[in-house]
């Protein structure tokens, strides 16, 4: 599959929020929470204002002029926050999107740009029994702490 990865523009942020519904872990035979689960506030930290902070960049996926896939960080008090100096990392492609490699390239090339911009790590929380586990470890990102649902994991810039 031919894909496109670049910055997203000031114009797409509205597309965050879909980005992050499609971000939930959702476990096989649970029911999804309604999409207006992400104006929680909770979840409003990953999307809210988005761009207007200095520390905000996001990457998106595209396949045939369609925006399929986002990368996105910002330094926030959030589920997978190390620190206030480290920025937490969202990522979410559409289900049929998934399994091409666009979810390891989007990692790649945002992990370059924080590299670029001088931050020392990256963070993230993902739910242990998420199959993204295995795709943060093969990227290099490494467990810090954990707690009964979750792992926080952090890759070293």
């Amino acid at each position: 599959m031919e894909y496109l990865i670049r910055e997203m523009q000031t114009s797409e942020y509205g597309l965050l929020d879909d980005f992050l519904y499609n971000a939930i872990f959702i476990p096989q035979g649970v029911t999804p929470p309604p999409k207006s689960i992400v104006q929680k506030d909770e979840l409003q930290v990953y999307v809210k204002d988005f761009g207007k902070q200095k520390d905000d960049v996001a990457l998106v996926a595209e396949v045939d002029g369609k925006i399929v896939g986002a990368v996105w960080t910002r330094i926030m008090n959030d589920y997978g926050h190390v620190d206030d100096d480290t920025p937490s990392l969202a990522i979410s492609l559409y289900k049929e999107y998934r399994g091409f490699g666009i979810g390891t390239d989007l990692m790649q090339n945002i992990l370059s740009v924080l590299k670029q911009r001088s931050y020392k790590r990256v963070s993230l929380a993902v739910q242990k029994a998420n199959y993204a586990v295995n795709m943060y470890k093969k990227v290099g990102f490494v467990i810090v702490d954990e707690n009964q649902e979750e792992y926080i994991m952090a890759y070293e810039l």
